[in-house]
């Protein structure tokens, strides 16, 4: 009962005039956006983070969850019509729903992605709903040591799980570790890393300290670096000259009673699978999209469709990725723990709020918490409302020239940064770390457990030195105590399990 009550504040927060505006113009902007091809719902969000710097927290929050889930949905269109997935949950959708656009069934494709959607969104988001506050109090049993083995899990799940490999996840992971460490260090007053090479007052190279640097490195900055300019840089450097092929819209965007009789069970079964999966500290939205779509490979009664156009191959894949879009959500907004990339870029925005989320914030802002998640009902039936009757102005996006795209994202990256504080040495941080991005996704390098290091460490730190002080000197207490014993034991398991596993089976051969 306490949450259908909190839930109805929320609703109450949500429905104000503005904050509905907000949402609209989230879900408008999340859509837009995220239909453009190369572009998914982290460089979405990391892109218009610094527009919303000077809104009210609330209003910011509601607004950014309009974009994230605007910006999965926009993601299908540009799978099923140009095969060019905008992130890497998109792209079991485009194994089926490009071949349905070929044979002129786009429009049948996009309507179950569109409902699909829609439903797996309402029936995570009342998990959501129901399963954070039981998480919020699981967390209030959280001393220091405990804290501080939870972010190790986070360090560990984000960088083995979100790579292409542990070691290149641990490198991009230590990268943020090191950014953070850029500035006062709180428990002592002493200044860190604030003296780089450079050109001294006197003309030579030498040793200069940079007073910008005290207060270290604004998470907003490295957000956008990383993501809008490194991915844009990839994402261009990868482009080859001649048009793109885009299926037209055929058809009806309703769908048959044979569509939907075909599509409900996948929809049901792709939320079962999305939402929890989506919920676990190592979850994502990969994982469950290729669960789903294999498993309605195995349940199908068309097998002979799979791999030319088979509807159940996009709905339930679609409904497994936004439902995992809601249970990412969880350990967010419960512990303060991303499991993705876009679920680190909103903790970004936290942060640059002044907001940590966990236990503490359903405590402190309740307005904010409930107010979002009833944010994302809302959001839900608005983006059905966009997606289906304005499927045709969506596709009509995908004729901007991908050059004009591509350079109006880095000015307008710039732009947003510039006006934070107005400041020449930010937008020389923003290109430094925006060619270091390029580099890592040159290379394979995840991004988000950069950003994961970089808000994470230092409030690992600070944890890990009360659990020190506590224990006086003990570092056992991190072993003796119950939770962090078992948190460091599960991302123990995920470092080493995996590797394990490949080195028996090639003993086995």
């Amino acid at each position: 009962m306490e949450t259908l009550s909190q839930l109805a504040t929320g609703f109450l927060v949500a429905l104000t005039p503005i904050n509905l505006l907000w949402a609209a113009i989230g879900v408008t902007l999340g859509t837009a956006i995220g239909v453009l091809p190369g572009i998914g719902p982290a460089l979405t969000v990391a892109l218009l983070l610094p527009l919303t710097f000077q809104l009210e927290p609330v209003a910011a929050f509601i607004m950014f969850a309009g974009i994230y889930y605007g910006a999965m949905y926009g993601g299908s269109t540009t799978s099923i019509l140009l095969n060019t997935p905008g992130e890497s949950a998109t792209i079991i959708t485009a194994v089926e729903g490009n071949l349905m656009a070929r044979k002129g069934r786009g429009a049948a494709a996009l309507a179950t992605a569109a409902i699909g959607s829609f439903v797996a969104g309402t029936l995570a988001t009342i998990a959501l709903s129901f399963v954070a506050p039981s998480v919020v109090e699981l967390a209030l049993l959280f001393g220091p040591a405990e804290y501080f083995a939870l972010m190790v899990l986070a360090f560990i799940t984000v960088s083995a799980l979100l790579g292409a490999s542990a070691v290149r996840g641990l490198a991009a992971l230590f990268l943020g570790l090191g950014l953070g460490l850029i500035g006062i260090d709180l428990q002592t007053g002493q200044a860190r890393f604030t003296t780089l090479p450079g050109i001294t007052a006197d003309g030579t190279f030498g040793l200069v300290s940079y007073p910008q640097l005290l207060d270290g490195i604004g998470v907003i900055i490295v957000v956008v670096g990383l993501f809008a300019v490194g991915e844009t840089l990839f994402v261009a450097s990868r482009y080859r000259w001649g048009e793109q092929t885009i299926n037209p819209l055929k058809g009806s965007i309703w769908m048959t009673r044979e569509e939907w009789r075909r599509s409900w069970k996948p929809w049901l079964r792709g939320t079962a699978i999305g939402f929890p999966i989506g919920a676990m500290p190592a979850g994502g939205s990969e994982v469950p999209t290729f669960l789903s779509y294999f498993a309605e490979r195995r349940l199908t009664k068309h097998p002979e469709e799979f791999g030319k156009g088979a509807i159940e191959g996009v709905a339930g894949p679609e409904a497994a990725n936004n439902a995992a879009a809601a249970g990412v959500l969880v350990p967010l907004l419960a512990l303060g723990l991303p499991t993705s990339a876009t679920a680190a870029i909103m903790l970004a925005a936290f942060q640059s709020y002044g907001l940590q989320p966990g236990p503490l914030l359903f405590e402190t802002r309740p307005d904010l918490v409930w107010g979002l998640i009833a944010s994302l009902y809302i959001g839900n039936v608005m983006l059905l409302i966009l997606n289906l009757p304005m499927a045709g102005v969506w596709v009509r996006l995908l004729l901007i020239p991908q050059p004009y795209l591509y350079a109006g994202i880095l000015v307008f990256a710039t732009l947003g940064v510039y006006s934070l504080n107005q400041s020449l040495f930010d937008l020389g941080i923003l290109w430094v770390i925006g060619i270091v991005g390029y580099g890592m996704r040159r290379f394979d390098f995840p991004v988000a457990p950069t950003v994961v290091g970089l808000i994470l460490g230092p409030l690992a730190e600070q944890q890990f030195r009360r659990a020190m002080s506590i224990s006086q000197g003990d570092a056992t207490v991190f072993l003796t105590q119950p939770i962090a014993a078992s948190l460091l034991a599960i991302a123990a398991a995920v470092l080493l399990v995996p590797p394990a596993l490949r080195l028996i089976k090639r003993l086995g051969r």
